[in-house]
């Protein structure tokens, strides 16, 4: 009888909700676990990327004093030195458009670049607009560049500069000293004056002068060509640039 009345004093569960509150207490006590894991990891990490210096730089404020530099533009450069009866000119000599190409006869890409101003000199809607100015710039670590624009102003001497440099480019793989006295039999200038030419090192001074007006200018490697608009603005073409891309820059200058 006492146990018939204690059962009927107390709370009585269907065995569906028994089993219902245990599946939400146990996932309380997951939540609360997870948490207070979760809680401690960030803790730790948060420690230690404070010790490693990863997790915290602090932004350094401006100082007053420093002012802040302004960028240039990435095509500024400046003026070559004006032309001179040594400089190697193709084109109209009162062209709006002047193009300054500092170049290196040992230069791959310098090779390939220079069709490209052939093309652009030989299109007729440039005619009478534009002038090609070839300068010096041998690269240090281009073994035969200096040797061979030494070579192609010995050429030049018998009125067979460009045709040289033609040559030049098409073979750079067979440039040294025994192919350049070559070349210059095969263009039939006079061995013994070229050959004593060369010998003697005679343009040196030039050659690195050229470069020097170069780098003034703010050409830093080849080819560098800079092109001086018809308002006297300039302009630096980034390298060896197919045709489309050149002719577009000499339209914009042809436009100033």
């Amino acid at each position: 009888m006492l146990d018939h009345e204690d059962h009927k004093s107390g709370l009585t569960l269907s065995p569906k909700a028994s089993f219902l509150l245990g599946l939400a207490g146990g996932v309380l006590v997951l939540c609360a676990l997870g948490f207070f894991i979760l809680l401690y990891l960030t803790l730790q990490g948060g420690l230690s990327g404070l010790k490693s210096g990863a997790a915290y730089a602090p932004t350094p404020t401006p100082s007053a004093a420093a002012p802040t530099p302004s960028a240039a533009a990435p095509d500024a450069v400046g003026k070559p030195k004006p032309l001179s009866g040594a400089d190697h000119v193709q084109g109209a000599k009162n062209a709006a458009v002047v193009l300054y190409e500092f170049s290196d006869f040992q230069c791959p890409y310098c090779g390939r670049f220079h069709p490209t101003m052939k093309q652009l000199m030989a299109d007729p809607a440039y005619k009478g607009k534009i002038q090609w100015v070839y300068r010096h710039y041998p690269l240090s670590f281009h073994p035969n560049a200096l040797p061979a624009a030494n070579a192609s102003e010995c050429a030049s001497e018998q009125g067979k500069f460009w045709e040289y440099a033609d040559q030049l480019f098409a073979n750079q793989d067979k440039e040294n000293d025994a192919y350049y006295g070559q070349l210059a039999g095969t263009l039939g200038l006079n061995r013994a004056k070229f050959d004593a030419c060369y010998s003697a090192k005679k343009y040196n001074s030039r050659i690195t002068a050229d470069q020097a007006d170069g780098s003034a200018a703010g050409v830093t490697g080849t080819p560098g060509t800079i092109i001086v608009a018809k308002d006297g603005s300039t302009s630096l073409v980034p390298g060896a640039v197919p045709i489309d891309q050149l002719k577009a820059m000499v339209d914009a200058a042809l436009a100033k």
